[in-house]
């Protein structure tokens, strides 16, 4: 099955090849013609948008034969079609002289054959025809394969953006993306700021006001200073689960020492309502960056859904498929999450950083559900 679909693919293949040395034919009549009234103004947008449809065959021709797909809204400005449809004239009439050159030296061998059975032919001479031949047909056939790798590349440069205009485009993202994490980073810092600020100084400040009260009243009233020791000792305790919690939320130091798994564990355990995690990355190692990432998706959403959205249960699921690790979060709360909250869009730009996507579906009513691919490779 396997062979057939490969000589049916060479075929479809040839064909386009036979179909791409026919067309330059069309083209240069075509531009022969009516390529002066190009002079007149008034008839080039016509001239245009019939070098349009000449490049729109092209297109198809590629796609039909050639399996190639180009982005379908990018926009061909005229001048670069009119250069590829004069460079396909070119390369066109090349292949077809190479082809002609194939069908030639065929000629020749049924003849050189005819003239051995017939003897009428030497072997020295039958060695020296069969040496200048296969040197001919290994010329005509790297010229064949070239033009067609030019005949491809051709249509990348015009259908498609340029490598130039790819790499320009790769650029903008990642400027974009690392002005997008530095910040999520300053944002962090400030929300870690807010967090030590406004609750761990708090409760320190209250402790030490419990202390210095037991100390002042140990000698006039004990048991009063006992019961202030007993308030101040569940303070102390209140205040180191707060300062776990940042630490967790700063990074979780069970994502290095057991893997992302049991820290999302973690992260199920410190949750104020139901959470279910269902871990379905296999046993292969991921990446460290991944790993982060996945955690704080993880963390962030669910920690989103508990605050805002009301939701009475959280359901978690990581599936590593290929390259591919995905996270997705859904939770049963009102919906209407802004995407473009400071939250997300911090998270947004974390799975950018990593070249993955970050996709929130949280329409009013809910549910919520928010969907990271993270590339492993």
């Amino acid at each position: 099955m396997r062979g057939d679909e490969g000589e049916a693919s060479a075929g479809r293949r040839f064909v386009g090849v036979l179909l791409g040395c026919l067309s330059p034919l069309l083209f240069l009549v075509s531009g022969v013609v009516l390529g002066p009234l190009l002079l007149w103004p008034r008839a080039r947008p016509v001239l245009m948008g019939g070098a349009r449809r000449l490049a729109a065959l092209e297109r198809s021709r590629r796609s039909v034969f050639f399996g190639d797909r180009f982005p379908g809204p990018y926009e061909v400005p005229d001048r670069r079609i009119l250069r590829y449809l004069a460079a396909r004239v070119g390369a066109g009439l090349v292949t077809a002289l190479v082809l002609g050159l194939l069908v030639f030296g065929e000629v020749l061998a049924v003849l050189l054959v005819r003239g051995l059975v017939r003897g009428s032919l030497g072997w020295t001479e039958l060695l020296g025809q069969l040496l200048l031949g296969g040197v001919l047909l290994f010329l005509d056939v790297q010229g064949l394969y070239a033009l067609t790798a030019l005949d491809a590349r051709l249509a990348r440069a015009c259908f498609g953006p340029s490598e130039q205009e790819l790499l320009r485009r790769r650029i903008d993202e990642l400027a974009l993306s690392r002005a997008a994490v530095v910040q999520a980073v300053d944002t962090e810092r400030r929300r870690i700021e807010r967090d030590l600020h406004d609750g761990v100084q708090q409760r320190l400040v209250a402790l030490a006001m419990l202390l210095g009260r037991a100390r002042r009243g140990r000698e006039r009233d004990p048991g009063q200073a006992d019961a202030l020791l007993r308030q101040a000792h569940r303070e102390a305790q209140d205040v180191l689960a707060e300062l776990r919690d940042v630490a967790w939320r700063v990074y979780p130091a069970a994502l290095d020492s057991l893997g992302l798994e049991e820290a999302l564990g973690g992260v199920a355990q410190r949750c104020g309502i139901p959470l279910r995690v269902r871990f379905e990355a296999g046993d292969a190692p991921l990446p460290r960056p991944v790993e982060t990432a996945a955690y704080f998706v993880v963390s962030e959403a669910v920690t989103n859904a508990a605050k805002h959205s009301a939701a009475s249960a959280v359901s978690v699921r990581v599936t590593r498929v290929g390259p591919l690790l995905t996270v997705r979060v859904e939770d049963d709360g009102r919906g209407g999450a802004d995407p473009a909250g400071s939250g997300l869009t911090g998270l947004r730009s974390r799975v950018a950083a990593l070249d993955g996507t970050l996709r929130v579906d949280s329409p009013l009513g809910g549910p919520t559900t928010l969907v990271a691919e993270l590339p492993c490779a």
